[in-house]
């Protein structure tokens, strides 16, 4: 499975930006999906993640109220609508799968078997 994050890009705070993850590869479309960001000299975060049915989505408390999982199956695509941005938001973004659906609320990453190559965000205050 191969995953292409995009739709990065230079954001003023308060703004929007929507981020999308497009799988490639057999059964990627039954996978769970998480997404993740890292900032420079940070940690890796965990924000967001998605159920392969959509059914059930989990959030980080950083980014609840703020950032939306989504995803369409038929496009094999998982989207972060990121709104009200702030400063803070800027990181490189990426995108994972769960092939074996493991622990739902994990937020380490640890679940994952795939990541995509990540997308810069930056926000401008």
């Amino acid at each position: 499975v191969q995953l292409q994050a995009s739709g990065g890009g230079l954001v003023q705070a308060g703004g929007s930006l929507r981020l999308s993850c497009v799988a490639s590869g057999p059964s990627s479309s039954t996978y769970d999906m998480g997404w993740f960001r890292q900032a420079p000299g940070k940690e890796r975060e965990f924000l967001a993640a998605i159920s392969w049915s959509a059914s059930t989505t989990y959030y980080a408390d950083s980014v609840r109220g703020r950032f939306t999982v989504s995803r369409d199956n038929a496009k094999n695509t998982v989207y972060l609508q990121m709104n009200s941005v702030k400063p803070e938001d800027t990181a490189v973004y990426y995108c994972a799968a769960d092939r074996d659906s493991g622990y739902f609320e994990d937020v380490s990453g640890r679940r994952y078997d795939y990541w995509g190559q990540g997308t810069q965000v930056t926000v401008s205050s």
